[in-house]
C-alpha cells in the first residue's frame, strides 16, 4: 500500500515537472534594442507604467509590465545602448548577424534602411495584431510610412522647444501683467531682451548647448524652415549652406554666443542641469523632458517652481516652424528567426501601441490619434501649449540620406564657430564641402 501510494507520489512529481519544463520550454524571447538610458536601480522592477516618470523609467516599467501580464509566454530582453553611437553599433550587428528581433529607430533615419532594405514592411503584421495605420497621426504617417508600405510602428512625435524659467523672465521684467512670458518675435528683439535678461539678472538668457552637436542642427534647421527656406532647396543630394537663411541664421547663434548671452561650453546634460539649477531663462531642448522638468518644478527648493513653462521654438522670422522628429519600432530583416518570433514581437508592438498614452507622458506628442484624443492626455502639463507642433514641425525630406551623418558634420562646424571661433564663411564652406562630398559617396 504504501509502495503503491509513493509510486503516485512519485508519478505526480514527475508530471509536474513535465509540465514546468514544458511551460519554460514555451516561452519565446524576443530581444528589443533600445536607447533611452538605464534605470534599472529605480524601475528595475516596477510594472505598473503610470507611476513610471521619464522615457527610462516609462520604457523599462512598459516592458516589465509586458513582461509580467502577457498569457503567450513572451519575454522581452531590452539590449540598452547610448543614442549617440545607437546607429554604427546596429549597423555593426547587422552584418554580424546579430540582428535585435525589435529596435528603436528615428523616423529620420527609416529611410536609410529601407533603402538598404534592411527593415521589414510591417502592414501585413500590423492587420495581424489589430493595430491600424488610419490611427497613425498625420506626422507619424509622414515619418512611418515610405512608398506607401508601413515600414515602422510609430511611437510619438517630438520637436524643439523653449523651456522657460518664467521666475526668471519676471525678474528681467519679461512678463505680462498676467505673468505670460513676452517672447521675442524677430531676431532683434531676442536679442533686445536677452542683453536685458542678463543686466537684471546677471545670468544668460539661454540655454542653447552650444557643444550639443545634434541640438545645433536642429535648431538651424528651425531657423532656416522659419524663413521659409531649407538647407536642401533642390534635392536630397546637395545641401546649400550659402543661403541668406543659413547665414541669417548662423550670425544670430554666433552674436548670442560671443555677448555672452548664450551659457557657454554646454553639452546636452549640462544644458538639462543649467536650467535646473536656475542658471539661465530659456533652455533650448526637445519634447522629451517635459516630464522630468515639471517633476523638478514641484520640488519646494526648486529654482522652477511656481515659475516653469514651455513652448514651441520662438517665431524669430516669417513663419512658426520647429525642428521634429520621430521614435519608432522596426523588424530588421534576419530579427525574427521564425514565425513563432515574429509574432511575439508583433505582439509586444500592439501591447506600445495600446500604452501609447504612458509614452505620452514624457512629453512627446502621441503617434496614436486614440491617445492624443483622450481627455488624460489633453489634461497633462502643457499640452495645449505644443500642439500645433503637428502642424509646423519640420524636418529634412525623406529623400535626404545619411540623415544622422550630416547632422553631425552641420553640427560640428556650429560647435567649432561658437566654442572654437571659427569664422562664419569657413564653418559655410567646410560644412557644404563635407556634406557634399558624403551625399556623392551614396549609391
Amino acid at each position: 500500500m504504501h509502495f503503491r501510494k509513493l509510486t503516485i507520489r512519485l508519478l505526480a512529481v514527475t508530471l509536474a515537472s513535465s509540465a514546468a519544463l514544458c511551460a519554460a520550454q514555451e516561452k519565446t524571447e524576443i530581444t528589443l534594442a533600445r536607447f533611452f538610458g538605464a534605470c534599472e536601480a529605480d524601475y528595475g522592477k516596477a510594472t505598473d507604467a503610470s507611476k513610471a516618470q521619464g522615457e527610462c523609467g516609462i520604457i523599462t516599467t512598459l516592458v516589465n509590465e509586458f513582461n509580467a501580464t502577457n498569457k503567450q509566454g513572451i519575454v522581452v530582453k531590452p539590449q540598452i545602448a547610448e543614442w549617440q553611437p545607437f546607429y554604427d553599433q546596429l549597423s555593426a550587428r547587422i552584418v554580424s548577424k546579430d540582428v535585435p528581433t525589435i529596435s528603436v529607430m528615428h523616423e529620420s533615419v527609416l529611410g536609410d534602411y529601407v533603402a538598404r532594405k534592411l527593415v521589414e514592411p510591417l502592414d501585413d503584421g500590423f492587420k495581424s495584431v489589430g493595430i491600424s495605420t488610419d490611427q497613425f497621426s498625420e506626422q507619424a504617417k509622414t515619418g512611418a510610412i515610405i512608398g506607401g508600405k508601413a515600414y515602422a510602428l510609430p511611437f510619438d512625435t517630438w520637436s524643439w522647444l523653449w523651456h522657460i524659467n518664467g521666475n526668471l523672465m519676471k525678474k528681467a521684467g519679461l512678463t505680462k501683467a498676467d505673468g505670460t512670458v513676452i517672447l521675442p518675435q524677430s531676431p532683434e528683439e531676442l536679442l533686445t531682451q536677452a542683453r536685458k535678461f542678463k543686466e537684471a539678472t546677471g545670468k544668460p538668457y539661454l540655454s542653447w548647448p552650444a557643444a550639443d552637436v545634434a541640438g545645433n542642427f536642429r535648431s538651424l534647421v528651425t531657423l532656416v524652415a522659419q524663413q521659409n527656406a531649407s538647407l536642401f532647396p533642390t534635392s536630397g543630394k546637395q545641401i546649400d549652406m550659402h543661403s541668406k537663411a543659413v547665414r541669417n541664421a548662423l550670425e544670430l547663434a554666433n552674436t548670442l554666443y560671443s555677448e555672452g548671452l548664450i551659457k557657454p561650453n554646454l553639452d546636452y546634460s549640462a544644458g538639462n542641469q543649467a536650467f535646473v539649477n536656475g542658471d539661465v531663462g530659456v533652455h533650448i531642448v526637445g519634447t522629451w523632458t517635459i516630464g522630468d522638468f515639471v517633476a523638478a518644478a514641484e520640488k519646494a527648493d526648486s529654482p522652477l517652481k511656481g515659475g516653469y513653462s514651455v513652448v514651441p521654438f520662438a517665431k524669430l522670422y516669417a513663419k512658426k516652424a520647429a525642428f521634429a522628429d520621430g521614435h519608432s519600432w522596426v523588424m530588421l530583416k534576419g530579427g525574427a528567426k521564425d514565425d513563432k518570433t515574429r509574432k511575439a514581437a508583433l505582439t509586444f508592438m500592439k501591447f506600445l501601441w495600446d500604452r501609447d498614452f504612458e509614452w505620452a507622458r514624457t512629453g512627446h506628442l502621441p503617434a496614436n490619434k486614440t491617445a492624443a484624443e483622450r481627455d488624460d492626455f489633453k489634461k497633462l502639463p502643457f499640452r495645449n501649449n505644443i500642439l500645433e507642433i503637428s502642424s509646423i514641425g519640420v524636418s529634412l525630406p525623406n529623400s535626404v540620406p545619411r540623415q544622422r551623418a550630416i547632422e553631425s558634420i552641420v553640427g560640428e562646424e556650429m560647435v567649432n564657430m561658437m566654442v572654437a571661433k571659427k569664422p562664419i564663411d569657413a564653418v559655410q564652406k567646410s560644412a557644404e564641402e563635407r556634406v557634399n562630398k558624403l551625399l556623392a559617396g551614396v549609391r
